[in-house]
């Protein structure tokens, strides 16, 4: 097989870039990882164990009719393949195995598994006679100087989408509490991370990764099925669920308006002094949104989820506090997952 590939030259060196079918790039890579074994020896690759969960993540990612992989695939060829690069081509044997992958493994591993891969054409970048260090170095700049991207900045860029989707459902919700005068989140939330006003308290990543299992356990496939036109399926467990998928998103923000309106009336003092209490943080919201996965069941099979409902549950979460003594402070509920879940179980009374 013969390609044709563009020169790159870079202060580490020379270097071409290319695209092959995802088939054929199956084909004739490897991967050498940096494993011990039962004798604590070590070898000599440079990859990071596989992802199992990841890959197969990116194998149902590539039923996404608008998939894309616009990375490239980073290929360490083999030092014999050498004498086969021309100028502009390369060319190859593309039944053996031609180099190593130095940036790519998951991508890959997750086309082998996909039924869609013969769809894909990939950009690759192919290195000539690289020692194993050379890989080394390669491997680590890419995955350590890379700047992680905020999930404020993910959920808001759903935005754009013509698509529904939970993500972008929940980003909305985000935004329309953030804006509305009548909201108690009115000026709370860190849009896209940033602490836009002094009384932020959460960030909109947090307010949407702990909203959306109320819409959605899995909104990476809902999103594409929504793109695909297939049929949600309703699941009881998840309270929000039948307004998504019946695309009644006012009533969810609604519903929600009620929660937090309750909320802040029931705790005024705490509410407005985020800065001492926890109610409007994290470990405060997650614990609300822990206890709404059943008391907005509970609403809806009473067909009641007024402001009223809500008021009533939160007086008496109120009585409880008094009861025990105990104030919504970090004092008294540490910002973890165990004093969040005790917190729950306390708005519960259960």
């Amino acid at each position: 097989m013969k390609i044709a590939i563009i020169k790159i030259v870079q202060p580490i060196g020379t270097f071409y870039i290319s695209a092959l079918n995802a088939e054929v790039v199956c084909r004739i890579t490897t991967v050498e990882r940096r494993e011990y074994d039962n004798d604590n020896n070590i070898s000599m690759g440079i990859q990071r164990a596989i992802s199992v969960k990841k890959v197969n993540e990116i194998a149902k990612y590539t039923n996404d009719p608008d998939a894309t992989f616009p990375t490239p695939i980073i290929i360490s060829v083999n030092d014999i393949e050498s004498n086969n690069l021309g100028e502009d081509f390369f060319e190859f044997d593309e039944n053996n195995i031609v180099g190593e992958i130095i940036d790519g493994q998951h991508r890959v591993e997750g086309l082998k598994k996909s039924d869609k891969r013969g769809e894909f054409t990939l950009p690759i970048i192919l290195m000539f006679n690289l020692q194993e260090e050379d890989k080394a170095y390669v491997f680590s700049i890419i995955n350590s100087k890379q700047t992680q991207v905020t999930k404020s900045l993910i959920y808001d860029l759903f935005s754009v989408s013509d698509s529904r989707s939970p993500q972008k459902t929940c980003h909305e919700i985000a935004r329309l509490l953030n804006t509305d005068e009548e909201s108690p989140f009115y000026r709370r939330l860190k849009m896209l991370g940033a602490k836009n006003y002094q009384e932020a308290s959460l960030s909109q990543g947090s307010f949407i990764r702990y909203l959306m299992p109320l819409i959605s356990k899995k909104p990476d496939e809902d999103y594409v099925d929504i793109k695909l036109k297939k049929a949600l399926n309703d699941d009881p467990s998840i309270p929000l669920r039948y307004y998504f998928i019946n695309k009644e998103d006012g009533v969810i923000y609604k519903i929600l308006l009620n929660v937090f309106k309750a909320l802040k009336d029931t705790f005024p003092n705490e509410w407005n002094n985020p800065d001492k209490y926890i109610l409007s943080k994290t470990t405060g919201y997650g614990a609300l949104i822990g206890a709404l996965k059943i008391l907005v069941k509970e609403g809806r099979e009473n067909k009641d989820l007024t402001y009223e409902y809500f008021r009533n549950i939160f007086e008496e979460f109120k009585n409880r506090l008094e009861e025990n003594n105990q104030k919504l402070t970090s004092e008294f509920f540490k910002s973890n997952e165990q004093e969040q879940n005790r917190l729950t179980r306390l708005i519960l009374g259960r």
